[in-house]
């Protein structure tokens, strides 16, 4: 597919109508832009592989159930690799795919100016 710029509408650039509510991007883009989602594929770009704790603590805020629920997901899309040892106590480490790896690269790019917007944003909705 062509890059889509902002010259050319994303409908043009794929015909299959991402816009359409049965499109399969819908469940990927779901999947992806989560909070948690986003934030568990950034933490993992940053340093990989890491285990279940120090995943835990670099997202901070993130449950248990919610982090275990975003690692299923992200991995049975073929985001993230699960490795488990086979020692005790239990050792699982996880890392990104070269998919996953693909796709922070473009998250990374978009968290950066999330960061750098964000107080502006924030503080305008705050005063409004």
């Amino acid at each position: 597919h062509p890059e889509v710029t902002m010259t050319l509408k994303l409908s043009e650039a794929y015909p299959d109508h991402v816009f359409a509510s049965d499109c399969p991007s819908r469940i990927v883009l779901d999947h992806v832009t989560s909070k948690w989602g986003v934030l568990v594929l950034v933490g993992l770009a940053e340093e990989s592989p890491l285990r279940w704790g120090e995943l835990r603590r670099r997202v901070q805020g993130v449950s248990e159930k919610m982090l275990a629920q975003t690692l299923r997901t992200l991995e049975a899309d073929g985001f993230v690799s699960r490795h488990a040892f086979a020692v005790v106590p239990p050792h699982v480490e996880y890392a990104l795919t070269p998919l996953g790896e693909e796709l922070a690269e473009r998250l990374v790019d978009l968290m950066s100016w999330i960061v750098e917007h964000a107080d502006g944003i924030v503080g305008a909705a705050a005063s409004a």
